[in-house]
């Protein structure tokens, strides 16, 4: 009662934008994520843990150590604790962006929480993130012990409808779900296309605190 509470206050809010789905958000459906994945994104994802590293180091050298340690776990490369699965359900997700993508972008930039959704989609997982200028659309797939594999696409400005993942090259999102804690998870999504080098997100279900 209290999900299906939350849900429709999440739908309603004027900050938030209902994204309409394509008819497949894959080419084709499968379980198997290396059979969708681009070429692009499967290199993005084998190298995830020096993207990430080089990332935090960047953003420290220019000066934002002491906001990347007060994240603890969440900003650490090897903290997937396992197991993988996400539940599904309402959460509070926040975006941190590290590391400068090219000259004149912010090498660390910390975001207010939006609403997020996770729930079933025949027998994978849906996400979408609800409010802000880029809205993330996608699937989550079975992937190791310790993480599951995201594709999806971006949705910006005041757009309503979300790219079939692979339509376009710049809108993919590749990453990987962990669970970092006890009700805590996140979404690393390595050399994202736009403006940092690298991507976290935090979720946490809604109504519980962050746990740091």
């Amino acid at each position: 009662m209290r999900a299906a509470i939350l849900l429709a206050a999440v739908l309603a809010c004027s900050g938030c934008q209902v994204i309409e789905q394509p008819s497949g958000l894959i080419p084709r459906w499968t379980t198997a994520w290396k059979e969708v994945v681009a070429q692009d994104d499967r290199k993005r994802l084998a190298d995830w843990r020096k993207s990430f590293v080089d990332a935090v180091a960047g953003a420290t050298k220019a000066g934002h150590g002491a906001e990347i340690a007060s994240e603890g776990v969440l900003l650490q490369p090897d903290a997937a604790i396992g197991p993988s699965a996400i539940p599904n359900g309402i959460y509070r997700c926040r975006i941190i962006k590290i590391g400068a993508k090219a000259e004149g972008n912010l090498t660390y930039v910390s975001y207010p929480p939006f609403y997020c959704r996770v729930r079933a989609e025949r027998d994978l997982q849906r996400f979408n993130k609800y409010g802000g200028s880029q809205r993330i659309v996608g699937l989550i797939f079975p992937g190791d012990a310790v993480r599951q594999v995201f594709l999806g696409t971006l949705v910006l400005g005041d757009e309503t409808r979300a790219l079939q993942y692979g339509q376009d090259e710049m809108r993919d999102v590749a990453g990987y779900v962990e669970r970092i804690g006890p009700h805590r998870w996140r979404l690393i999504m390595p050399e994202p296309h736009f403006e940092s080098r690298f991507d976290v997100m935090e979720l946490t279900p809604s109504g519980g605190p962050a746990r740091r």
